[in-house]
């Protein structure tokens, strides 16, 4: 907020930051959706491809989710499908690390998992959003069981490593504490006619109770230590039974020791549209959407394909790889078109002969660094000691975030955090040059600090850096509003006969539901050249 001459002036941006912090997310949501800042999913329901293809023949380059969908839709519209896939897997980046696992890094940085049976890491996507209606619609019909994840839990922490003595915080006393703040600070304006000309009469009186309900106000529009705001933040004595059973308040935070710890700036997790509740996630590791895709075309996949060049001509495509098992071999598939998924950092450096215009899409858009680690302990403390089931705590350490598993609520015995989330920035670059090792141990060291039980209950970890992945080169796209408006069309249009799908492709980088619905796009408009002659 900002105050010119005695008015309170209010940007868009500021606007929606104070409903989604007071408010809620669904009121965020809805403002979004009114500013046209805001859209679900284009997802409309299964694809339709009338017309007999009469025996076409696609290569799909990729065994992802949006190989895989392109694969199942074509393959019952009638096209002869193949499709060569890198890894010795299928699923791409929908993947998950099991004890027995080994895994291997750009390098030769080699893990093998230790995990306890049952237990889990998903080291790429780990959440489904409601609104990836694509992804929830393939989910329902492969048969894919779905739990909910989740993100929000008030009772998990907020932590600076400068504020509050590095104690620390729960979310719900900094989000209640905040939104109290922010409320009495905008009655109090309200009050004092520095509204009149922005909003009606009748609209500030309206506005005046909702601040009072929103932000636990009293009737002097206050907010302050009292049973009232005890029933939104907690009570210092929850209460009991018996004779001693009254309960106690406790007492908010200050305005400026929140602003001055920055621990607001985690809010915005809370109200963004992708992470609005509900989420889901499957059960038993995010994998079993990329093995429900496998069970459907896994007989049209050749493993260990590392693919190498890439030519087209009037009549067909031909693609040659090497067998990753067997390397020095070069084998080679043709189909009449291909739809490749492969990302971009890898396709960049695969000698690949179309327009000029493509190529320099495909050499355009950078992929986002990312590091997840996860960390195996002897009990879930985090439930037993400090009552936190599910959901994800911030930091301003290295680390950035801890997230609490969504499955086997109060159960004993060993479970899994993932420890370490870095998305882009330096600290991602850090964990990034560090031997898997190393990461793990620096996860444990920091994590410490908002958990003193890690020090006790550590068993293994494991670590995995998008930068250092042989498949990928990167996390996903990371496009510029630049370099949408200058390669975007060019990256996803028909070159001759190659078309382009992935996350990339897509205006949802990063997730499932984008690679999906780049598949489906990228199918249809196929299929129409295809039966259009």
């Amino acid at each position: 907020m900002q105050r010119n001459q005695g008015y309170l002036s209010l940007s868009r941006r500021n606007l929606l930051s104070l409903v989604g912090i007071t408010a809620g997310s669904a009121a965020m949501y809805q403002a979004m959706v009114t500013l046209g800042l805001a859209a679900e999913s284009s997802y409309k329901g299964p694809i339709q491809l009338e017309g007999d293809p009469k025996g076409t023949s696609v290569l799909i380059l990729g065994a992802g989710l949006a190989g895989m969908t392109a694969a199942l839709e074509m393959r019952q519209a009638g096209y002869k499908v193949q499709i060569l896939e890198y890894n010795d897997r299928a699923g791409g980046r929908n993947w998950t690390i099991r004890g027995g696992d080994i895994i291997t890094e750009m390098g030769g940085a080699t893990q093998e998992c230790r995990f306890a049976e049952g237990l889990y890491f998903n080291p790429g996507p780990w959440r489904i959003p409601y609104h990836h209606y694509g992804l929830l619609a393939y989910c329902k019909r492969l048969g894919v069981q779905l739990e909910a994840f989740q993100q929000l839990n008030y009772n998990a922490f907020l932590h600076s490593s400068t504020a509050f003595g590095g104690k620390p915080q729960r979310i719900r006393d900094i989000i209640t504490d905040f939104r109290g703040h922010v409320s009495e600070l905008l009655a109090k304006v309200t009050n004092r006619g520095q509204l009149e000309g922005e909003v009606t009469k009748e609209d500030q009186e309206m506005l005046l109770e909702a601040l009072r309900s929103w932000g636990a106000l009293d009737k002097d529009y206050a907010y302050k230590e009292s049973l009232h705001t005890s029933d939104f933040r907690g009570y210092s004595k929850l209460p009991g039974g018996g004779p001693g059973g009254a309960p106690l308040p406790s007492k908010p935070i200050a305005l400026s020791d929140i602003l001055t710890s920055r621990l607001w700036a985690s809010l915005a997790n809370f109200t963004l549209f992708e992470y609005q509740t509900t989420m889901f996630q499957p059960v038993g590791g995010i994998d079993m959407i990329g093995k429900a895709f496998a069970r459907e075309v896994g007989d049209l996949i050749t493993y260990n394909a590392k693919v190498t060049k890439i030519e087209q001509n009037d009549s067909g495509v031909t693609a040659y790889y090497e067998d990753t098992k067997k390397p020095g071999v070069v084998r080679k598939a043709s189909a009449d078109w291909c739809i490749c998924t492969i990302p971009l950092p890898i396709l960049s450096q695969i000698d690949i002969n179309v327009s000029a215009r493509m190529r320099a899409a495909i050499q355009a858009v950078p992929y986002l660094s990312s590091v997840k680690v996860g960390l195996q302990f002897k009990r879930r403390f985090w439930e037993e000691d400090d009552h936190i089931f599910g959901g994800v705590s911030y930091t301003d350490l290295p680390i950035s975030e801890i997230s609490y598993p969504s499955s086997r609520f109060n159960t004993t015995g060993k479970g899994v955090l993932l420890g370490c989330y870095t998305w882009n920035g330096t600290h991602s670059y850090e964990f990034t040059a560090m031997p898997p090792e190393e990461r793990v141990r620096k996860a444990v060291e920091y994590g410490a600090q908002i958990h003193p039980q890690y020090r006790d209950e550590f068993e293994n970890g494991v670590s995995w850096a998008w930068h250092r992945s042989p498949f990928t080169l990167g996390c996903a796209a990371d496009w510029s509003e630049e370099a949408r408006k200058q390669y975007y069309d060019d990256l996803c249009q028909i070159d001759g006969r190659i078309v382009l799908a992935g996350e990339h492709a897509s205006y949802i980088p990063a997730w499932m539901e984008g690679a999906i619905l780049s598949s489906l796009d990228a199918v249809r408009r196929l299929h129409q050249r295809v039966v259009g002659g």
